[in-house]
């Protein structure tokens, strides 16, 4: 199990972590949920099967970010969709794009916020992960740009 690593961080400094962490958890799940009607719609099973092996990427740092939330606030999150799926292809693949884009900032703005090697440790590998993500999505564009 893991126990957060506590430096002397002022109550404010924690509160922003775990409110971040937050986000990032109801973005993570919105992903779970997109990636899969996104899966859906692909054009052939090639593609599908990268979207859902990158769905799974967003699951397990759904789960590993839900651990660290209950380490640091002894609760379970409650995950929200945060925004709909978008109902065409394209437009979905445009959406994940900029979602993976914008997420690899966010993640390293959290690792900022944190001096929890553990914690830090796992965004770094999430943003490094949501930014394959985001050349994979990339490609996908530009092959439906044909």
């Amino acid at each position: 199990m893991y126990v957060p690593y506590y430096d002397v961080e002022s109550s404010s400094r924690q509160d922003s972590l775990v409110y971040d962490i937050a986000r990032a958890i109801n973005g993570e799940y919105s992903t779970i949920i997109c990636y899969g009607v996104l899966a859906e719609k692909a054009p052939n099973s090639k593609t599908r099967k990268r979207i859902l092996e990158i769905r799974s990427d967003e699951v397990r740092h759904f789960e590993t970010f839900s651990k660290i939330y209950t380490a640091l606030t002894g609760r379970q999150p409650k995950p929200r969709q945060i925004e709909p799926c978008p109902e065409k292809y394209r437009k979905g693949l445009e959406a994940a794009f900029i979602d993976e884009q914008e997420t690899v900032d966010f993640y390293l703005d959290i690792i900022d916020k944190t001096n929890d090697p553990y914690i830090r440790r796992q965004f770094r590998r999430a943003a490094s992960d949501e930014q394959n993500h985001a050349v994979w999505f990339l490609r996908f564009l530009m092959k439906q740009g044909r």
